[in-house]
């Protein structure tokens, strides 16, 4: 076996310490440069008249369209993918009745639910979202 000095172990470790640096910076230097923007293509002639003539306001009118009609979609959406199948957990119900009271049971909730409900049939906000203007 050799033995090894404090002054091997020490520059030993400093070499080491050296590369990683190294190896570090590098790869900091390729990630930076592969994360580059591309260039900007600018629309030339009759392009660059309609765009202009368009302006932000048709932007701004698309996305408003867009974002209603989405939204207007999520009223009518039914809730729960698995109302109506055989392995709906929400068709399930548990009901108790107190002395001579109405029984009252989870039906009442998830009953809407496991028939296919929509967030407009819902009964408590049903008839806010119903109110919307979409």
């Amino acid at each position: 076996m050799t033995s090894q000095t404090p002054h091997s172990t020490t520059s030993r470790r400093l070499a080491v310490s050296a590369g990683l640096t190294v190896a570090a910076f590098a790869a900091a230097l390729g990630t930076g440069s592969a994360a580059q923007a591309a260039p900007v293509t600018l629309p030339v002639g009759g392009e660059a008249l309609d765009s202009a003539l368009s302006g932000p306001g048709a932007g701004v009118t698309d996305a408003l369209t867009n974002s209603v009609l989405g939204i207007a979609y999520l009223k009518e959406h039914q809730l729960n993918p698995l109302a109506g199948t055989g392995t709906d957990p929400l068709a399930n119900g548990v009901a108790t009745q107190i002395a001579d009271f109405k029984p009252i049971g989870t039906d009442l909730v998830t009953g809407p639910l496991a028939d296919g409900a929509a967030l407009q049939d819902l009964p408590v906000i049903g008839g806010l979202v119903k109110a919307l203007p979409l």
